[in-house]
């Protein structure tokens, strides 16, 4: 496994993101990542909220529309997120908090697909109140993220650093 994030890391893309001042290198794509973050995670919280009570004049099959923007979010996040993986393979591969973000990702959009089928699905989604099991995929929906967003912060501060993991790259 090593070998293969070595090999990542050593990279020309990865060695422009890593070494490259220009603000089109690790800035932009950083950027990216947050925007990203921010279209699917507040796509998600607004239909969320919105299965659980809030604004709750608003038609739910309205909200359906929000499905497009969540999966632009996703598809930029995961383009960003594998450049800025790659960027630090060695380190970030080796990361327990990384794997704990991926796997609340995963169950995230897991949850989020559950939401669509349960919700947007049913052509009676409007015609009576949101099932119980509907509200807590909402609500798992809501700390699911909110878990991922964390640990994603925290990988800058826990687990290996780059000297830690004895590659260094460049000059």
């Amino acid at each position: 496994m090593m070998d293969l994030l070595i090999r990542l890391e050593a990279t020309s893309i990865s060695a422009w993101l890593r070494e490259s001042p220009s603000l089109l290198a690790f800035p932009l794509v950083l950027a990216m990542h947050t925007i990203g973050l921010g279209l699917i995670v507040g796509a998600t919280v607004i239909v969320d909220l919105r299965i659980l009570g809030g604004a709750s004049r608003i038609p739910l099959k309205s909200l359906e529309r929000f499905f497009s923007i969540m999966w632009i979010g996703f598809v930029l996040n995961a383009v960003s997120g594998l450049l800025l993986f790659a960027k630090e393979a060695t380190t970030v591969g080796v990361s327990a908090v990384f794997w704990v973000k991926m796997s609340l990702i995963t169950l995230a959009m897991w949850v989020l697909i559950r939401i669509r089928t349960r919700v947007f699905d049913d052509p009676l989604a409007d015609t009576g109140p949101v099932p119980a099991s509907v509200r807590m995929l909402a609500f798992a929906s809501i700390l699911l993220w909110a878990a991922a967003i964390t640990a994603g912060r925290l990988m800058a501060y826990i687990g290996p650093t780059q000297a830690e993991s004895g590659i260094q790259f460049g000059s």
